[in-house]
């Protein structure tokens, strides 16, 4: 695995790339203040199965490009994006994981450029906002951002559970030293800009369930059976998806790559290899 810049659609995307550029394609799409690092502990072993693995940042995360101004970060963009860097590397067709807010992009994606998919994989993710989101509590969230940056924005997060904190996630931080600092860099290294302008766009999307069904490449929706927020929506856009099956992660909450990795690869890797044949 190693570290590249790709230079798409006027911008510079950092990715994390592992396997032969001959090799079938995945682009691993991170979810909202995440990071592609979020994939890393899994991008070596996809390589080995014979994949071409590239995780880039989105923009506004990470190593990502930050332009400035809240106008300059949708989920639309970010889906522009990130064809864009599948065209830099002069993928024509490629299967796509999307992770939470990463699967919105993914949707987004899948239902404009339909003809550049292999497979869509969507993970811990919904159509429209999911579950539990309070609308007052992300208010305060803009304003202590607007007024005093990403900072003050950990800080609020680490006074209490929030929607997506479960068993899982917590049997997490207690066995994975530092896993928890992780989390809050990623959050420091957000733009503030993309941080209010996607949680507005969030809350206030439109659903997009009927027009998954004319989604017709091969998927998979994948879900940790502790994502309260996500479960509802998994099993609907599984029903919706024409040529999709459900696969639910026991003992996982949001990220299931790291809180239940083996169950979640073998699931991911059955799928991966159905695609390929």
């Amino acid at each position: 695995m190693n570290t590249r810049r790709i230079a798409a659609g006027g911008l510079d995307f950092e990715a994390l790339e592992a396997g032969d550029g001959n090799a079938d394609r995945l682009l691993l799409v991170h979810g909202f203040t995440g990071s592609k690092e979020d994939f890393e502990d899994h991008v070596d072993a996809l390589a080995e199965r014979g994949w071409h693995v590239v995780a880039p940042d989105h923009r506004g995360h990470g190593q990502g490009p930050k332009p400035a101004g809240e106008g300059s970060y949708t989920m639309q963009l970010m889906a522009a994006d990130m064809v864009a860097v599948a065209d830099a590397l002069g993928w024509d067709t490629f299967v796509l994981l999307g992770h939470s807010m990463g699967g919105m992009v993914a949707q987004h994606i899948a239902v404009g450029h339909l003809e550049r998919l292999r497979g869509l994989i969507l993970m811990d993710t919904s159509p429209v906002c999911p579950d539990g989101i309070d609308p007052a509590v992300v208010e305060l969230g803009k304003q202590a951002v607007r007024e005093a940056g990403m900072e003050v924005l950990v800080q609020l997060q680490a006074e209490g559970p929030g929607p997506l904190d479960t068993p899982a996630s917590q049997r997490l931080l207690a066995e994975r030293p530092g896993w928890k600092e992780r989390g809050e860099n990623n959050t420091r290294n957000c733009s503030p800009d993309m941080w209010i302008a996607i949680i507005t766009e969030i809350l206030s999307q439109a659903d997009r369930l009927e027009s998954l069904a004319d989604v017709a490449v091969p998927s998979l929706v994948i879900v940790g059976d502790q994502d309260r927020p996500f479960l509802g929506h998994s099993e609907r856009m599984a029903k919706t998806l024409p040529n999709a099956r459900l696969a639910v992660i026991a003992d996982a909450g949001h990220s299931p790559q790291v809180e239940a990795p083996d169950a979640w690869f073998a699931v991911l890797t059955q799928f991966l290899d159905e695609v390929r044949l």
